[in-house]
């Protein structure tokens, strides 16, 4: 999400898919490294067998994804051009955002505990995809079951959506 020019400062953000719970990072330039740090405190506070893949647009900020690739394990996928339906659950994500943050504020006096205020209040909301839990309710429930499947080795099931 891009802040309101002459403002530089933009938010990445990442949404859990299982749990559509948004993650999301000040970034203090569209640079490639500047997000491509922020990709990798998203992902890299997640319990390792929760990084399945990320989708990414097509844009110049992503050209070093695979800096975060193979530092985390964790392979990048592009929607195509002019296509942000494949991206529709980080879409959505970003407009709850947006209802606090609207399209031409600056984000320079932005701090990151407001954004994680913002990403709070929104991760408290009822889904119906979610059967009317909230994404923090669902991602308390599958990261209890990815600790399980850690002391219980014995399965072993592959994590995909």
């Amino acid at each position: 999400m891009i802040g309101a020019a002459p403002s530089r400062v933009c938010i990445d953000t990442q949404v859990e898919r299982k749990s559509r719970g948004p993650f999301a990072r000040l970034v203090p330039d569209k640079s490639a490294m500047a997000t491509a740090r922020a990709e990798y405190e998203i992902h890299g506070d997640l319990p390792p067998r929760a990084r399945i893949d990320r989708t990414w647009d097509n844009g110049t900020e992503a050209s070093c994804h695979q800096l975060v690739d193979e530092a985390l394990g964790m392979p990048a996928y592009f929607a195509d051009p002019y296509s942000s339906w494949q991206r529709g659950t980080n879409e959505n994500r970003n407009g709850r955002i947006r209802r606090y943050l609207p399209k031409k504020t600056p984000f320079d006096d932005l701090t990151q505990a407001e954004l994680d205020a913002i990403v709070k209040e929104t991760d408290d909301t009822p889904m119906k995809q979610l059967e009317y839990k909230t994404p923090n309710e669902a991602w308390d429930e599958e990261t209890s079951r990815l600790q399980s499947k850690t002391t219980n080795p014995s399965t072993s099931v592959a994590l995909t959506s």
